[in-house]
């Protein structure tokens, strides 16, 4: 077994992460299903660009067919989407005393432990700012959030030397006993940040945008009725207040929380989200169906129709296909559903 930290996709997070446990002095080992990228780690290093720090890392990369060996410490830095293949391929490769960490955007944690078992996973929270730019370099364009937890919230030794690894990274990383809250009051950021990717406009503006505001507060109070339906106590982050969106909130609370948003997209190099960078620049699929599909399922189960976050869905999915373009047009469209429901 190895005693190296094993980072299951080198992109814009796992990259970033591998990179600051290297300069830390750690061991890591570095998969990623794109020959291009791994060659290029392999003979060049991975480049981090940007503010935060800049520098070449050296590691062992391999694409997963060549990997061997099994490890204890695992990273998984996939898109949500490609999550249930990607642990599938992974579980031989976890020692038997060993455990995922799931360092994505949605509630993966679910479909992890269905493969290797809940004791086997750990939950982990990120909001920071990083882009996969070309093989072999990433750009770490901001800090933010960083937390950790056991998935039944229990602190031992095994995710306390979690948090201490992950704070040689965000030095202000968070250890939990509710990373459920964390994970859930992200999905509720992650709806408004679906929300804003479907025009030309930076995160800040369309938060900032008197006409958006009203839907965006619409979709993203359809995700906390969902989340407060489950049982969650959710977790604030990065001037980020989940609960500004949930059947109890008022109309001052919610703005409150659209303008702490609003100064904390102004403040980051980083204008527009990686949705939309995936829709107007790389052209490739979304995770809107791994992140949003599970709310409106929930809600389907609960008795709970979740019309706008279906039709955010749809509208994500048109673009993808080029069927639509990118316009504040498309916040008109979820403007339309969100009149209906008030209606009905």
């Amino acid at each position: 077994m190895s005693d190296a930290t094993l980072i299951w996709g080198a992109g814009a997070i796992g990259g970033s992460l591998g990179a600051a446990f290297l300069r830390a002095g750690q061991k890591v080992v570095f998969v990623d299903r794109v020959a291009d990228h791994v060659a290029a780690i392999r003979t060049r290093g991975l480049r981090i660009e940007g503010p935060i720090f800049e520098d070449t890392v050296a590691a062992p990369a391999f694409l997963p067919e060549d990997l061997t060996g099994t490890y204890r410490n695992i990273y998984l830095c996939v898109k949500a989407q490609h999550t249930a293949g990607a642990i599938r391929t992974l579980a031989p490769f976890v020692a038997p005393d060993g455990h995922v960490i799931s360092a994505q955007n949605g509630l993966n944690e679910r479909v992890i432990a269905a493969e290797i078992g809940a004791d086997r996973t750990i939950g982990c929270f990120v909001n920071f700012g990083a882009d996969y730019l070309e093989p072999g370099v990433v750009h770490y364009s901001g800090r933010g959030a960083v937390v950790v937890g056991e998935l039944d919230g229990g602190i031992g030794p095994r995710v306390q030397a979690i948090w201490n690894q992950l704070k040689t990274f965000e030095p202000n990383a968070v250890l939990t006993d509710n990373i459920w809250g964390y994970l859930w009051g992200k999905l509720i950021y992650g709806a408004l940040l679906f929300g804003t990717a479907v025009t030309n406009d930076s995160i800040a503006d369309v938060l900032d945008d008197p006409h958006s505001r009203p839907v965006l507060t619409a979709l993203a109070l359809e995700v906390g009725r969902i989340a407060a339906a489950e049982g969650i106590a959710l977790q604030g982050f990065d001037g980020f207040d989940p609960s500004a969106f949930t059947p109890t909130a008022t109309a001052a609370e919610t703005a409150r929380s659209f303008d702490l948003m609003v100064a904390h997209n102004r403040r980051s190099l980083k204008s527009h989200s990686g949705i939309w960078r995936d829709l107007a620049v790389r052209m490739r699929p979304t995770e809107v169906d791994a992140q949003l599909g599970p709310i409106v399922e929930a809600g389907k189960s609960r008795g709970l129709p979740c019309r706008i976050t279906a039709r955010l869905i749809e509208l994500i999915h048109e673009i993808e296909r080029a069927e639509r373009p990118l316009a504040k047009a498309n916040i008109d469209e979820l403007a339309a559903v969100a009149a209906r429901e008030t209606k009905a």
